[in-house]
């Protein structure tokens, strides 16, 4: 076992645009890994609704909506696995490697022409293997700052620019394999970006130092044992109610969809309990606990609407906007490479602006809030959008562009910020459990969404975008006023 210093005295601290070294080993596999996952992201819920004869499954589009936002949700969730296995067994570093072996897998699978069960099985793999790297490689970038380091702040927005490269850069190349070769050459590629990521990252360890070679808190022999026994037992109940749900007729998408959303909402709520009641919680990182709660749940607000990038907005880009731009039909997909795009021109400003004004920024409670406002205000244009488009004509595009900038002017005020805070907030003992509770942020918001589609098509898209945009504004102001509190609760933390 080694402390903090040691770990960070082992990692070359210049070499990769001011950054420790090692920034550069996980910037570019992560970069690959998103390539993969967002080029999938892309097309999938086409692939899901499309005609048979259009090359797609022939899906109701609703469930196919509910199936992505499920899809989602357990993506998310699995980071809870994928933390606890990093803690407790193979470190952050083994577990990024065996994650994104198994989500090549999922995008091999969905290359392959076989089907709905290719879909659901590929699923599987990349929900598990997603669980597994997403968070422990944004743990291991952590680890290579020391707690006070100025860098840090700025090393996360680099660190996400990298993401956002691979999530510019795969809609573009899927859809347009897509569009000329179908579905499955779209998947194909996919593949290949996780396969590239693999190599980047087995080929530039040594970069690393100790950051994420050793589980911080291991099994000891008697917890080995329960933990077996509790898996084994939960296993049984899975396959158990799974039975039972068959043989009643209450296996459907729409019963697995409420099923999803309670437990998005009740997994965080007793991951938290139980870190705070842990005696391996000291006060000070209990106090911290504490404040994290309201920005947890800014940032469930937020992704409740980012998220709906790849379900509602998407299906309103495919069915209600012109996609017609000088006589060529822009393919669907490409509207997902706006958003990195956006990203990418604006988070160095934002790493030099966080940089620049070091202790005189705004704190990070004050940040989540002007994340809100921007997230609700791009639901208010989509509103301006609908109401100012003459009936029976399709919407301009830039209105949709406009709403998707918004969203990522909150998404830098909360995403990078957040992952920053969520390292140092962590207890000790629960790094890698603490990260991937803030990645139960998104599965909590998509777990919502699994309902929110469903009132999609029950009410007016004024009313839909409106009163979800309203909300957004109103927690943000909430915020702002208690952001004193919570930064007091932090203590020390910014």
């Amino acid at each position: 076992m080694y402390s903090k210093e040691e770990i960070v005295k082992s990692v070359p601290q210049t070499g990769f645009v001011g950054q420790p070294k090692g920034l550069f080993t996980l910037f570019f596999t992560e970069f690959w890994e998103r390539f993969s996952y967002y080029g999938m992201r892309a097309i999938l819920l086409f692939y899901m609704y499309y005609a048979v004869k259009d090359g797609g499954l022939g899906l109701d589009r609703t469930q196919a909506n509910i199936i992505m936002s499920i899809y989602g949700s357990l993506i998310y969730m699995s980071g809870i696995i994928g933390g606890w296995i990093a803690d407790r067994i193979t470190g952050t570093r083994k577990a990024v490697f065996y994650g994104g072996i198994l989500i090549m897998v999922g995008h091999i699978l969905l290359a392959l022409p076989l089907g709905v069960t290719a879909l659901y099985s590929s699923m599987f793999f990349i929900i598990i293997g997603t669980g597994l790297l997403k968070p422990n490689v944004s743990s291991v970038v952590g680890d290579l700052y020391a707690p006070t380091d100025a860098r840090r702040d700025s090393g996360f927005s680099i660190f996400y620019m990298g993401i956002n490269m691979g999530g510019f850069l795969a809609p573009l190349l899927v859809g347009l394999f897509q569009k000329n070769w179908g579905f499955h050459a779209g998947f194909a590629v996919a593949a290949v970006g996780m396969f590239i990521g693999l190599v980047v990252y087995l080929m530039s360890q040594k970069s690393l130092g100790l950051a994420g070679s050793f589980a911080p808190n291991p099994l000891t022999d008697v917890e080995k044992k329960k933990s077996a026994r509790n898996f084994t037992i939960g296993g049984i109940v899975i396959v158990i109610l799974g039975f039972i749900a068959y043989q009643t007729g209450n296996a459907n998408i729409e019963n697995f969809s409420l099923l999803i959303t309670a437990l998005g909402i009740l997994i965080p709520t007793l991951f938290i309990t139980y870190m705070y009641r842990s005696p391996k919680t000291n006060a000070d990182e209990k106090s911290r606990l504490l404040a994290y709660i309201p920005l947890f749940l800014c940032a469930v607000m937020f992704w409740a609407i980012a998220e709906q990038s790849s379900t509602i907005l998407a299906t309103f880009i495919d069915t209600r906007t012109n996609l017609t731009f000088l006589g060529f039909e822009i393919p669907a997909a490409w509207f997902q490479s706006f958003n990195p795009l956006f990203i990418i021109l604006i988070a160095p400003i934002f790493a030099v602006l966080w940089t620049k004004l070091g202790d005189r920024g705004p704190s990070t409670p004050k940040k989540f809030a002007l994340s809100l406002f921007f997230s609700g205000t791009s639901f208010l244009i989509m509103i301006a959008a609908i109401v100012l488009t003459p009936a029976d004509t399709l919407v301009n595009p830039l209105w949709v562009v406009f709403s998707i900038f918004l969203v990522v002017l909150g998404e830098l005020l909360l995403s990078p910020v957040g992952l920053s805070a969520t390292t140092k907030l962590a207890p000790a003992a629960f790094a890698g459990q603490t990260m991937a509770l803030w990645f139960l942020a998104a599965a909590a918001a998509q777990a919502i969404n699994a309902q929110l589609v469903r009132v999609y098509e029950q009410v007016s898209e004024t009313a839909y975008f409106g009163v979800l945009g309203i909300l957004s504004i109103v927690l943000g102001i909430v915020i702002l006023i208690i952001s004193p509190i919570i930064t007091k609760a932090m203590r020390g933390v910014k």
